[in-house]
């Protein structure tokens, strides 16, 4: 508890030195940060890190939970790939939304980082890729931010269309750039990453939302747009996006990764 207290402590000093990424993944809107908030934070991430390394994984698909998604049936609002560095420290690479914006952008951030955001719960959930897809990701999450960077796009909608390229949400980042690290020399393009993504039987989340609800979240919301969706399901309500649910789903069934685990506080 003297490292956690320590580290909470540095923490806790940063907040007033530095904002923490300029509110990247949440509102701009300015809201007081509890101390009981943070040590739980910085607790969740500590005790993630230590399952990480007994698990002897190098690269990992981390998830939490950021907002209430039960009515949809979904557990997990985020991921990011989060990966081991030389000097032992982990560190989680994932697409943030801007002040609740229409763009977003990539960055890379420590577990404390990661889990210091509003959470829902304070529950982590991952799943450890295979060695041999551990080994790729990890090679594509490497300083360059270029290959990190490759098949980012900036405008941002929280829905976006699973199999579309106007708009890219966070989890769907994740998994494109899975499949471009899995296939460097052929992968290029957004559409050849989600052809991959097809060819390994990826299933998106079909999310039930009717004309109410999808006309309030485009007006009241930046990040929220359907004008990306096939005119035949968006009209009949079915939304396909990637959630971080059906992409846990899907790595144990393409024998990718394994079955994900939880922790939570």
């Amino acid at each position: 508890m003297h490292l956690l207290a320590a580290a909470v402590a540095v923490v806790l000093a940063g907040l007033f030195l530095f904002p923490l990424n300029a509110h990247a993944g949440r509102s701009c809107e300015e809201q007081k940060v509890s101390a009981a908030s943070i040590i739980k934070g910085m607790e969740l991430a500590q005790r993630t890190a230590q399952q990480f390394d007994a698990s002897g994984a190098q690269v990992v698909l981390l998830a939490r939970a950021g907002q209430d998604l039960g009515k949809y049936g979904l557990r997990y609002s985020h991921m990011g790939l989060a990966y081991k560095t030389e000097a032992g420290a982990w560190r989680v690479v994932h697409k943030l939304n801007q002040c609740n914006t229409a763009t977003a952008a990539i960055y890379r951030q420590g577990l404390g980082e990661f889990f210091l955001d509003d959470l829902w719960r304070h529950e982590a959930a991952w799943v450890v890729p295979s060695p041999a897809v551990q080994a790729r990701l990890r090679a594509a999450l490497d300083e360059s931010p270029s290959r990190v960077t490759r098949l980012h796009t900036a405008p941002y909608s929280i829905v976006s269309y699973v199999w579309g390229d106007r708009y890219q949400q966070s989890n769907q980042w994740v998994i494109e750039t899975l499949a471009a690290a899995m296939e460097p020399a052929t992968i290029r393009t957004r559409g050849q990453a989600q052809a991959w993504l097809k060819f390994k039987g990826y299933e998106p989340a079909t999310l039930k939302l009717g004309p109410l609800t999808r006309l309030g979240g485009r007006v009241s919301a930046a990040n929220v747009a359907f004008d990306d969706h096939p005119n035949e399901k968006r009209f009949s309500d079915r939304i396909e996006t990637v959630t971080v649910d059906s992409v846990f789903a899907w790595l144990p069934r393409a024998g990718l990764g394994a079955s994900p685990v939880t922790l939570r506080l």
